[in-house]
This record gives structure tokens, C-alpha cells and sequence, in this order.
């Protein structure tokens, strides 16, 4: 099934269903995560579990979609928003608890706010499909913050491969925002040039 028969899908499917958990999901996290107050102890290990069944979930609900035919309007929009909530509490949290400098967590979620916003800017030049550097940058910011849950649970010594990873998110999630912008551009460009 293509997508221009997501009309056809029911909205109730377990991709969406999927997509609706991850959401839920949540706010277990933040308590969770909350709870245990940097100290690596049980409930550490249930925000290290209930992020990574999340993570999971993500992978399944897409994976789902794409071979089922099971791709809908609410899924597009819903499934974007889960992973910004999951990954955006996450990075936020970390550094409440003190464990992830703020400067990195603003530079993430700025860019993360501003593509988002590009994307809806430019929609009437057309859409700006996720890139494969947009892709990589998800798996990256995600490794990095499973690594940043696991610190205070495994030891110092795995505070430095969780700050490797984060900076290896960083700069991916400058460079894919920096061409995601000139993807805005070069669409506005062209579609201008159409019209006249």
C-alpha cells in the first residue's frame, strides 16, 4: 500500500498504538529518572529500561508502518512528536540532575525547535523528508543518552564514552540542521522559480 492510500488506514493500528505507548512512556521516564536523583540505584535501572523499551518501540512502530502499509496522517505527525518528547525530557533531565552540561541540551532542542518550525515554514514549497543525516542523528543522540543513563549505575569510568558519543550527536545535529536549512531553501528557490 502506498501513501496516498494512508487515508484508507485505520487510524487505530499497532503502529500508532505503538507510537501512543512511546508517549505514555514517558512520564514513567521522568519518574523514574526523577526518583532515583543521579544515584544509579533501582530506580535508575527502571528509567534505563522503561528508555530503552521507548527506543524499541520506535523502531518497531516504523518498521511496522513501512511493511503492513499501515502509514497515516495522525502516525506522521504523532510519531515525530513521541521521539522529540522522549529524547527532549530525557537531555533535559540530565542536566537538572547535573549530569549533562545545559549548553548542550539547548543547542540540541534549538535545533530540534528549529527545523521543526522550518519544516512547517516551507510546507507550502513542499515537505522536507527526513534525511539519512537526520536519521543518524536520532541513533546517535539516543546511544548517547542510554550511555548518560548508565553512568551513575556502571561507574565513572563510563562517563567518558557517554561524552565522546553526546559530542559525536553534537556536531551531526549541527551539521544535518545547518542542511536541512539549505534543503529549505533550495525548495523555496525552486518552487518560486516554478511558479514564474
Amino acid at each position: 500500500m502506498s501513501n496516498s492510500d494512508a487515508g484508507a488506514v485505520p487510524v487505530l493500528n499497532v503502529a500508532n498504538v505503538l507510537t501512543v505507548v512511546r508517549i505514555l512512556l514517558v512520564p514513567f521516564f521522568v519518574w523514574f529518572l526523577l526518583a532515583d536523583s543521579g544515584e544509579g540505584g533501582l530506580f535508575r535501572w527502571l528509567a534505563v529500561a522503561t528508555f530503552a523499551v521507548a527506543i524499541y518501540t520506535d523502531k518497531l512502530d516504523g518498521d511496522l508502518a513501512r511493511s503492513r502499509g499501515l502509514i497515516t496522517n495522525f502516525g506522521k505527525i504523532a510519531d515525530p512528536i513521541a521521539d522529540k518528547l522522549l529524547i527532549g525530557s530525557a537531555l533535559i533531565l540530565l542536566s537538572v540532575l547535573g549530569e549533562l552540561w545545559w549548553w548542550v541540551t539547548i543547542v540540541i532542542l534549538a535545533r530540534e525547535l528549529g527545523i521543526t518550525l522550518l519544516r512547517f515554514a516551507v510546507i507550502r514549497y513542499g515537505v522536507m523528508p527526513a534525511s539519512r543525516g537526520g536519521k543518524l542523528k536520532t541513533v546517535v543522540q539516543t546511544l548517547a543518552i542510554f550511555l548518560y543513563l548508565l553512568v551513575p549505575a556502571l561507574g565513572d569510568w563510563a562517563w567518558w564514552p557517554a561524552v565522546v558519543v553526546m559530542m559525536a550527536a553534537l556536531a551531526i545535529t549541527v551539521v544535518t540542521g545547518a542542511d536541512y536549512v539549505l534543503q529549505a531553501l533550495r525548495l523555496r528557490r525552486s518552487a518560486r522559480n516554478t511558479a514564474l
